[in-house]
C-alpha cells in the first residue's frame, strides 16, 4: 500500500506543469546527461578503490589489511567504503571531511583547492566531492553542498542516487525550483535502484514546489527561512542583506497587491462593504432576513492569516513589515512582545520561520 500511495504521488507530479517543463530539455542534454544510473556493485566499486591506491602508491601489506577491513563492513554503503578508503589513505582528504562535519568549525565559503586540484583522478575528487557534499548539506551549507556537487557528474560517482539526492536537497533548500525539480525527477526516473527513503523525500519535495508561488506569503516565509539558516552560519554578509531587503521589498509589493484587490472588491458606489455586491451576512435577495446557514459563527481574527484580499491579511503583511523596519531600534521585552503579537494565529511553519529569523536578526545584530 505504501509503494502505491507513492507511485500515485509520483504520477501525479510527473504529469504536472513544471515537471513537463522540465522534461522538454534538448536532445543533447538528454544525450549528455540523461540515462540510466544504477551504483556500482560493491565489486566494481572495491576493484576501482584499490586501483585508486595503486596510483598513488599506497601498495603496502599494512594499507591493504586497512583496505581489506574496509570492505568487509557488509553494513555500510559502497559510497560509505568509498569514502573511508580514502580518508585512510589521504591525509589530507581525512581532514577535510572531519572538519566538513564538525559543526563547531565555521562553515567553508569557498570549494576547497583539494576538490578543484586536476592533479587528482577522477575519482578520488568525485567521490571525495559527494562526500564533502553530503557532509555540508547535514550541517545546512547548502550553497558550498550545490557547488561542490555540480563540479561533478552523477556518471562519476560510485553512487549516483546519493549525489542527485544531496544535490536536489541543496537546490530545494536555496529555492531554485527549475533546477531541483529536474533533479528530482532524474533522481526518480533514472536512478530507478535508489533507497525508498530517497524516493520518498524526492516526492515530497517535489510536490511541495508545486504549491510555490512567487511573492506570496508563503515565498517571503521561505526567503526568511534561508535568511534564518544563514545567520545560523554567522553568513550576515552582503548577500544575507540582500535577501533580507528582497523581503521587504515583496513585503511592499504585497501589501500594495492586497489593498488593491481589498478596494476592488468594494461597489461601485464606495460604500467598501468588501461582499461582491451582496448584501450582508449573507442575504443575496435583498430582503434584509438574511440566510443563518451563511453567517459565520466566529469572525475572522485580524492575527491571522485571511483568504485573498481579506484586512486581516492585510494587516499581517504590514505588521510584518513594520517589525522588520524597527527590530533593530526595539529593546528586547519589545521585541518579544511584538513576535509573540505577531505570530498569533499563524500556522506553525510561518510562525516558526518567522520567529526563527527575527530572533537570529538579534543574534547577528548582538555579535557585531
Amino acid at each position: 500500500m505504501k509503494r502505491f500511495v507513492m507511485a500515485v504521488i509520483v504520477l501525479a507530479l510527473l504529469i504536472g506543469s513544471n515537471v513537463g517543463s522540465a522534461q522538454n530539455a534538448s536532445a543533447q542534454d538528454k544525450a549528455l546527461n540523461f540515462g540510466a544510473l544504477e551504483p556500482l556493485s560493491v565489486e566494481a566499486a572495491r576493484a576501482k578503490a584499490l586501483a585508486w591506491l595503486g596510483e598513488i602508491g599506497k601498495t603496502d601489506a599494512v594499507t591493504r589489511e586497512r583496505f581489506d577491513a574496509i570492505w568487509r563492513k557488509n553494513d555500510n554503503t559502497v559510497l560509505d567504503r568509498v569514502t573511508e578508503t580514502i580518508v585512510m589513505a589521504d591525509p589530507a582528504a581525512a581532514q577535510l571531511l572531519a572538519e566538513a562535519r564538525d559543526p563547531a568549525i565555521p562553515a567553508p565559503t569557498k570549494v576547497p583547492d583539494l576538490l578543484r586540484s586536476e592533479k587528482a583522478s577522477a575519482f578520488y575528487r568525485a567521490n571525495l566531492g559527494l562526500a564533502y557534499a553530503r557532509a555540508l548539506s547535514n550541517r545546512r551549507v547548502h550553497e558550498e553542498a550545490l557547488e561542490v556537487i555540480k563540479s561533478v557528474k552523477a556518471e562519476q560517482v560510485v553512487d549516483p542516487a546519493a549525489y542527485l539526492f544531496h544535490r536536489a536537497v541543496a537546490e530545494h533548500a536555496l529555492l531554485n525550483k527549475g533546477e531541483a525539480t529536474k533533479t528530482i525527477i532524474r533522481l526518480l526516473e533514472d536512478a530507478a535502484s535508489s533507497p525508498e527513503r530517497y524516493k520518498t523525500v524526492g516526492a515530497l519535495m517535489l510536490l511541495d514546489m508545486q504549491a510555490w508561488k512567487v511573492k506570496d506569503l508563503n515565498s517571503i516565509a521561505r526567503t526568511m527561512e534561508n535568511i534564518e539558516r544563514r545567520l545560523d552560519l554567522a553568513r550576515g554578509g552582503p548577500h544575507t542583506q540582500k535577501l533580507q531587503k528582497e523581503v521587504i521589498a515583496r513585503l511592499d509589493e504585497l501589501i500594495k497587491e492586497l489593498e488593491n484587490k481589498a478596494n476592488r472588491k468594494k461597489k461601485p458606489g464606495g460604500d467598501g462593504d468588501g461582499n461582491d455586491g451582496e448584501c450582508p451576512d449573507g442575504d443575496t435577495d435583498g430582503n434584509g432576513k438574511g440566510k443563518p446557514g451563511n453567517r459565520p459563527t466566529n469572525p475572522m481574527q485580524d492575527s491571522q492569516l485571511g483568504g485573498p484580499g481579506g484586512s486581516g491579511n492585510v494587516e499581517q503583511v504590514k505588521n510584518i513589515k513594520k517589525l522588520v523596519d524597527q527590530w533593530g531600534r526595539m529593546p528586547p521585552r519589545a521585541r518579544e512582545a511584538a513576535l509573540q503579537e505577531l505570530t498569533q494565529g499563524m500556522s506553525g511553519r510561518h510562525r516558526e520561520a518567522i520567529e526563527n529569523y527575527f530572533r537570529n536578526l538579534a543574534l547577528a545584530g548582538n555579535k557585531r
